[in-house]
């Protein structure tokens, strides 16, 4: 989909390596690269807070929106962009420029609405295999999401991707014979009889108990050979 937001973008000079990249997130920003369009790979940085917002908006990675650097504007969307995995924080992007008389390949969301005959009545889950669909089309026809209703679907039936909408501006390219979604059971815990849970207990009652002490007491000669060492070391401290 295509936006009015503007991301600014300030190039960035010198060696491009690990040192140069924490220098700049040190900075507050977050390195990238735009490539695309048959023109040179530019590295740049940008402000990580325009990119969230644009990757938690409604469409997420499919936006497309300008990325101003140096003065020029160009069309992008974000093709990658990695998080750090203990804080969570953006660490790098990848920007491509788009060309918007040119088919592009994206990933969208199916979104299911509706209730299942096979969950309204017959007390069923409703299972979605599939979340995203690869399509092609030109960038302004990218749609937020793919909504197909699930309303008539029934136990043993199979939603697949040649049952999604299509429509002329839209090429899929994932299989038409994949599964997207379908209505499952609910399995029911098996709770054990009390006749059963009486039985385990009196044999476990009726079991000798040399063996427990004897166990016990191969775990206490074995905490008392790891104490010693441990003892011996605090007393060279």
């Amino acid at each position: 989909m295509i936006t009015q937001e503007i991301v600014s973008a300030v190039p960035r000079e010198g060696k491009f390596n690990k040192n140069a990249a924490r220098r700049v997130r040190a900075r507050g920003k977050v390195p990238a690269v735009v490539y695309g369009a048959a023109e040179p790979a530019v590295a740049v940085e940008v402000d990580p807070k325009q990119i969230q917002k644009i990757l938690h908006s409604e469409t997420g990675h499919n936006t497309i929106f300008d990325l101003e650097v140096s003065g020029s504007s160009a069309k992008v969307m974000i093709v990658d962009w990695q998080y750090e995995p203990i804080k969570g924080k953006l660490i790098h992007i990848d920007f491509k420029r788009i060309a918007l008389d040119k088919p592009i390949r994206v990933e969208v969301p199916i979104q299911l609405t509706g209730v299942a005959v096979g969950v309204k009545t017959s007390g069923g889950i409703l299972d979605q295999m599939l979340r995203e669909v690869e399509i092609e089309c030109l960038p302004g026809d990218i749609p937020n999401s793919i909504s197909v209703d699930v309303s008539n679907l029934n136990f043993g039936m199979v939603l697949r991707v040649s049952d999604l909408p299509h429509t002329e501006k839209l090429r899929f390219l994932t299989s038409e014979d994949k599964p997207v979604a379908h209505v499952v059971s609910i399995k029911e815990e098996v709770v054990a009889a009390p006749e059963a849970e009486a039985a385990a207990a009196a044999a476990a009652a009726a079991a000798p108990a040399e063996p427990e002490v004897v166990k016990k007491g191969k775990q206490e000669t074995a905490e008392g050979e790891a104490a010693a060492p441990a003892a011996e070391k605090g007393g060279k401290k």
